[in-house]
């Protein structure tokens, strides 16, 4: 048995050692030459310094001027920086009366971002290293909290009212917050491997959003499900620092508001992290 299994190896070893040394036959060289290529396993490999072997390795990718993606996905995760002033006096304490830091603690896990790219465009600047990049599409953020908190609605008679309340009366199951924005970012793009397929390399820039929906939904063991549609003072509009880190297959997002979400009482600076899927 010994005997069978040391042939079988043997003879596998030349089969394989023959195969990865073999040349082109000299009619199908793309050099006019038998030294010039060699065959590994299914790659060619091309031998040789000179300008024609150089010219048929650039041939192999060449970059395009302009490249577009067409719905490109982000999931990640939503959270924000509080830097309120909370305690009494204070216009915190206006907008959500008797609220400290802990009412607005997010849940990590369950507060998610979603950006639908419906298009996103990479524009050569310099020789493909570096580049322009936009797009244009829909940022989808929910804050889960982990306090029973409730938006109120805002109308006309009650301008100035509290906004945010406790409810520690019924039993919560859910309270989330959800910000709904048409964001534009751009970019400048750094590819340190513009001649691979996959690109190696990041992207930073701002984008300018606008907010088109907002709503707060709670979950409780008495009422279910209830739903309140409202801007709740949020900023109407919104400017970010975005980023993106390109590492061959996978791609990683961020971005980090410029100044509050809200545009009095509470001070919350927006920001998101995740993954990226485009092809």
């Amino acid at each position: 048995m010994k005997r069978i299994l040391l042939l079988c190896a043997t003879v596998c070893t030349l089969l394989s050692s023959y195969a990865q040394t073999d040349t082109l036959p000299k009619k199908d060289l793309p050099l006019g030459g038998e030294n010039d290529t060699l065959i590994v396993g299914g790659m060619v490999i091309i031998r040789g310094n000179d300008a024609e072997a150089k010219m048929l390795r650039k041939k192999m990718y060449k970059p395009k001027n302009i490249t577009t993606n067409w719905f490109v996905l982000d999931l990640g995760f939503s959270n924000f920086v509080d830097n309120t002033q909370y305690g009494v006096g204070t216009a915190a304490n206006a907008y959500a009366p008797g609220s400290n830091e802990d009412w607005f603690k997010t849940k990590f896990g369950n507060s998610i971002n979603v950006n639908i790219w419906l298009a996103m465009q990479k524009v050569n600047l310099v020789k493909h290293y570096v580049n322009l990049k936009y797009a244009a599409g829909l940022e989808l953020n929910n804050y889960r909290f982990k306090s029973p908190i409730v938006y109120k609605k805002i109308t006309g008679t009650n301008t100035g009212s509290p906004v945010v309340e406790l409810d520690d009366v019924r039993n919560f199951k859910k309270s989330r917050l959800s910000a709904d924005y048409i964001t534009v970012p751009l970019m400048l793009n750094f590819n340190f491997t513009p001649h691979n397929e996959r690109e190696f390399g990041f992207s930073a820039g701002v984008s300018a959003s606008v907010l088109y929906n907002s709503r707060h939904v709670i979950k409780t063991s008495e009422d279910g499900k209830q739903k309140v549609k409202d801007d709740f003072d949020l900023n109407r509009w919104k400017l970010s620092y975005v980023g993106e880190l390109s590492l061959g297959f996978i791609k990683f997002y961020g971005s980090y508001a410029f100044k509050s979400m809200y545009n009095k009482g509470l001070d919350m600076t927006p920001y998101t992290l995740g993954v990226r899927f485009s092809y």
